[in-house]
């Protein structure tokens, strides 16, 4: 019997991991085919756009990759060059799954950033933009939706029919740590976790918890009634946890966006004593450039960051000293097999045994040198 085939189509900016992903399941699908299949996204001079398939997805499992956080693609409207928008590359995603027009055999979205995940919940008059577009997906006919790091993961009880993975990068990062790093203490009297706010605890708790040491948080209290740039500003900003002085200090979340926050956190770590200060991201956007994150490794405040290649990142950041990239495609093309085969993803969603014995190796490592 001819098995089903994996069919991945990658939209704007995500041809690169197509590729790299294609790599990792031809090692490990066998026999079942694998292949990238091109879409055209053409626009027309009003700015107007239309998906197009190159090839037949007739009776293939789609694995659609879009990336709602690659602002360096580009279109032209009226003669002027747009860079793209969340909005524009969920809109494309949209486009292609209505080319399909529901010949495949099942549609999947590998989306590693969500769209609208920060907008995951009604606070005052607000719209409910990410639990509307995954009920969109679900509308138009998506089976399963990945993705990494959700600001909340409740959001997809928005849709409890559709297949839904939120897939964290803990294993990935530690692991990057410890080949970037080999002079490392995993223990209580050398190093802590700390969670930079108090919706990042969950989060750090599981990397304090994977490797045995304690954890710490900041808690930041915020105006409620002025708005800037997006956010309310913090009126207070306080730790909470054990000392940190004369120690390796870890400090996790899920997005960097401006950096002011987390560059907060770092400087007031290292008042308080803390030897190195290591920062992990999933997705690092350093909106408002990297001179700042530049100063501050710079001053000896900060040690490396340590990032997800799950969205883009500008070219300047990825040439920065201090950045470190966390490789995470290996971990979606497992991810793709599992979900093709009909296997259980519970242990690419519970990396625990593997955590284990990456410490074992590392610990055995250093004590033989």
């Amino acid at each position: 019997m001819e098995q089903t085939a994996i069919a991945l189509l990658p939209l704007q900016g995500m041809e690169w991991m197509a590729a790299g992903i294609l790599s990792y399941l031809q090692t490990v699908c066998g026999e079942i085919p694998c292949e990238i299949l091109p879409v055209d996204l053409p626009r027309f001079a009003t700015g107007d756009a239309k998906a197009v398939l190159q090839r037949s997805v007739r009776g293939k499992d789609v694995y659609i990759l879009v990336d709602v956080g690659n602002y360096s693609q580009t279109y032209t409207i009226f003669d002027r060059e747009n860079a793209m928008s969340p909005d524009d590359h969920f809109q494309n995603l949209v486009r292609t799954i209505s080319a399909i027009g529901g010949k495949a055999d099942r549609v999947n979205v590998i989306a590693p950033l969500l769209y609208s995940a920060r907008q995951d919940r009604r606070v005052a008059r607000e719209s409910l933009d990410c639990a509307v577009a995954l009920q969109h997906l679900e509308t138009i006919g998506v089976a399963n939706v990945m993705s990494f790091d959700l600001h909340d993961s409740r959001v997809q009880n928005a849709t409890p029919f559709m297949g839904f993975d939120n897939l964290m990068p803990t294993y990935q990062t530690i692991k990057a740590l410890c080949r970037s790093f080999d002079n490392l203490c995993f223990d209580e009297e050398h190093m802590v976790v700390v969670s930079p706010d108090f919706g990042g605890i969950n989060r750090n708790f599981a990397y304090a918890n994977e490797l045995g040491i304690d954890l710490g948080m900041f808690y930041k209290r915020r105006n409620g009634k002025i708005v800037q740039d997006g956010k309310n500003p913090v009126e207070l900003h306080k730790y909470i946890g054990p000392d940190v002085a004369g120690k390796d200090v870890l400090i996790i979340d899920d997005i960097i966006a401006s950096g002011d926050s987390m560059l907060d956190s770092v400087r007031r770590i290292k008042e308080f004593g803390a030897e190195r200060v290591f920062v992990g991201v999933t997705f690092g956007f350093f909106t408002g450039g990297i001179e700042k994150f530049d100063q501050a490794y710079a001053a000896g405040l900060l040690e490396a960051v340590f990032v997800t290649n799950a969205s883009y990142r500008s070219p300047a950041v990825t040439a920065a000293p201090w950045y470190r990239e966390v490789n995470l495609l290996k971990y979606i093309s497992f991810y793709i097999y599992s979900v093709h085969t009909g296997s259980s993803v519970s242990t690419l969603l519970d990396p625990h045994v593997k955590i284990e014995e990456l410490m074992q190796a590392y610990r055995q490592k250093k004590k033989g040198r």
